[in-house]
């Protein structure tokens, strides 16, 4: 395996959502600060989406290590359910026996929330993969809201999707649903090459890499136009390259290491499919527009060719093999994961409440001041070549 070569404890870009590999875009800190201010101000349903391989379940896990042991979780994962299937899961999560009918289930669920409240305590629902909820199941969630005493919510309910999600709560049937969304966010891709640049690294650091800059940069870009930004997507070139790197003894991946993967596993970037970013994040050099304006003549006298244009072949140009000082990062996305962080696990000896009997969620302390938190978003990342 590759890590003894690379010097690694553990596999850095394994597919599992290990909350100890999440890395704070700006994207990810405003989605937690979101959550934690929507937790603390008891509001009812919150929704959070994203495209595939963003990190959503990653986030969800890392927030529920960071909640207090005396909130109770109920977390489902498998959207796959019907109606019935849905209240039997919340009887076992919330340990409801003799619950013989849907009205005896829903009236022992309320006594419970209600004496979790009177003792102060909140109770949370999370559904994750929230894009697969059939409409009837959408409409029962809707019903569960409707547990709550004159002052606040007796349980809040955090959905975690795909953009579909958002399409779902759209349709007129559910508009009803739609009006009781308190807080939504959607979680993107990484921006550019410099934020890939910092997530790769920051899960080497992670898994005890020594020396963490082992992608050159013509690397680190390519794989950000292979994968559009996405981390999954990230995580799978890096693994693969990694693993082509110690069968052929590279300590450095270079960018043709890069492009022998993504033509493996068919995701080499078309020019006619990437989608326009932002002027200073641009993804193809220079030589590959003048290549294509020879294939297709020229912008302004000729009609663009869409067909011609998705199978030009862009030579690979020689690299060298540039490693990073470590200095040369600023890291300020690391301060202000540590502000977030922070706001998380900070105890308030004035607020003490009760815990009831009953299975504790394993975590740290409850959120604290949504405001540090919040301040702790729009932090800006810089990297040097």
């Amino acid at each position: 395996m590759y890590t003894d070569f690379y010097g690694l404890r553990e596999l850095p870009f394994a597919e599992t959502s290990d909350p100890r590999y999440i890395y704070f875009t700006p994207s990810h800190t405003r989605a937690v600060a979101t959550l934690h201010y929507g937790i603390e101000s008891g509001r009812g349903l919150i929704v959070v989406t994203g495209e595939v391989g963003t990190g959503k379940t990653m986030m969800l896990r890392w927030v529920m290590q960071h909640l207090d042991r005396t909130m109770k979780i109920a977390y489902i994962f498998n959207p796959l359910f019907s109606v019935a299937e849905v209240y039997q899961h919340l009887a076992k999560l919330f340990d409801l026996q003799n619950c013989e009918t849907k009205s005896d289930l829903l009236f022992a669920l309320g006594q419970v929330l209600e004496s979790r409240n009177r003792h102060g305590l909140r109770t949370i629902l999370i559904v994750d993969e929230a894009q697969g909820l059939s409409r009837d199941v959408l409409e029962e969630i809707r019903l569960l809201c409707n547990f709550e005493s004159d002052i606040t919510k007796q349980l809040q309910i955090i959905l975690t999707g795909q953009p579909e999600l958002r399409d779902t709560l759209n349709c007129p049937e559910l508009r009803q649903l739609k009006q009781r969304i308190a807080l939504r966010f959607e979680i993107r891709p990484l921006l550019s090459v410099a934020e890939t640049i910092e997530y790769i690294n920051s899960r080497l650091k992670v898994a005890g890499c020594p020396h963490p800059y082992i992608f050159s940069p013509a690397a680190v870009d390519y794989i950000f136009r292979c994968t559009e930004g996405i981390p999954r997507a990230v995580n799978h070139l890096c693994d693969n390259a990694m693993l082509n790197g110690f069968a052929t003894g590279d300590r450095i991946i270079s960018q043709r290491t890069i492009q022998e993967v993504a033509e493996a596993f068919d995701v080499l970037p078309g020019i006619a499919r990437v989608k326009k970013r932002e002027a200073e994040k641009r993804i193809f050099p220079v030589a590959g527009s003048a290549e294509l304006a020879a294939r297709n003549g020229s912008y302004g006298n000729e009609k663009y060719r869409e067909s011609d244009a998705e199978f030009i072949e862009i030579s690979l140009v020689a690299e060298p093999d540039i490693i990073f000082e470590e200095d040369t990062f600023q890291t300020n996305s690391q301060t202000s994961i540590g502000n977030l962080t922070a706001a998380f696990d900070s105890a308030s000896t004035a607020h003490t409440i009760e815990a009831t009997a009953g299975p504790a969620l394993p975590g740290g302390p409850a959120f604290r001041d949504a405001g540090a938190t919040l301040g702790a978003v729009g932090s800006t990342r810089a990297v040097k070549f």
